[in-house]
């Protein structure tokens, strides 16, 4: 991800997975796309980022649309009741959200 841009409130990073990554070879040979755990991983990453949690549960995720190696995507991180929504959009396309639980 780069350059994060926080708040107190949101947390949104720039998603970049490239074609060379390790995982992409096995995922669907000939066709690659970014797999659901990849995706999950960077939401982690971004609540570490942002809040200095860890990321401790997945309470649901639902996978929408693919990324693709290379595509660019941005990942919304936000406030939901004492957890965390999170969004991966590619332009106006959501392709991933979920609700998640952290701790420090």
């Amino acid at each position: 991800m780069d350059q994060p841009k926080p708040d107190n409130q949101r947390y949104r990073a720039a998603l970049h997975v490239p074609p060379e990554h390790p995982c992409l070879p096995g995922h669907f040979p000939g066709h690659p796309l970014v797999p659901g755990v990849v995706m999950l991983q960077h939401v982690a990453k971004a609540l570490r980022d942002w809040r200095q949690k860890r990321l401790v549960r997945v309470l649901e995720a639902k996978f929408l649309a693919p990324l693709y190696p290379g595509e660019h995507a941005e990942l919304e991180l936000g406030e939901a009741a004492g957890r965390i929504r999170f969004e991966i959009r590619r332009e106006s396309h959501v392709l991933a959200r979920g609700l998640i639980e952290g701790e420090a």
